[in-house]
């Protein structure tokens, strides 16, 4: 025995895709405020590194200054160390800021997950407006 086909009416379709849109665009905000959520996460790290790097960088202007200090206040061989000093502090923020800006641009921050079930939720509107 079978079971008898239920005759809907039209309205009473289109409210039910409007309802499943409704729910559908609902979970697809959740998943992408996970997804940033995560992607801000992973940037942290990188993030850090680049602030460590401009944080020497700026001791190591403080120190080239000091050694142009010590250089037009006195001859003498100790404006020769705190221009070394400033120097490999400038060198070292070179590294820190070059490392983390390369692990940044590697951080994919786009919200892939969404972006294709997103496209997955679009194919199943259009075959249930068909």
């Amino acid at each position: 025995m079978t079971a008898p086909l239920v005759q809907r009416s039209v309205p009473e379709i289109l409210e039910d895709i409007a309802t499943n849109l409704t729910q559908i665009v609902q979970a697809e905000v959740r998943l992408a405020k996970t997804e940033l959520k995560e992607s801000a996460e992973r940037a942290a790290g990188p993030g850090a590194a680049v602030g460590a790097g401009v944080v020497l960088a700026l001791y190591g202007l403080g120190f080239l200054l000091l050694a142009a200090v010590y250089a037009l206040s006195m001859v003498m061989p100790g404006w020769l160390a705190t221009l070394i000093v400033g120097g490999v502090l400038m060198v070292a923020a070179g590294i820190l800021v070059g490392v983390g800006g390369t692990k940044l641009r590697r951080v994919n921050l786009t919200p892939d997950k969404t972006l294709r079930t997103l496209e997955e939720d679009l194919q199943w509107a259009k075959q249930q407006v068909k």
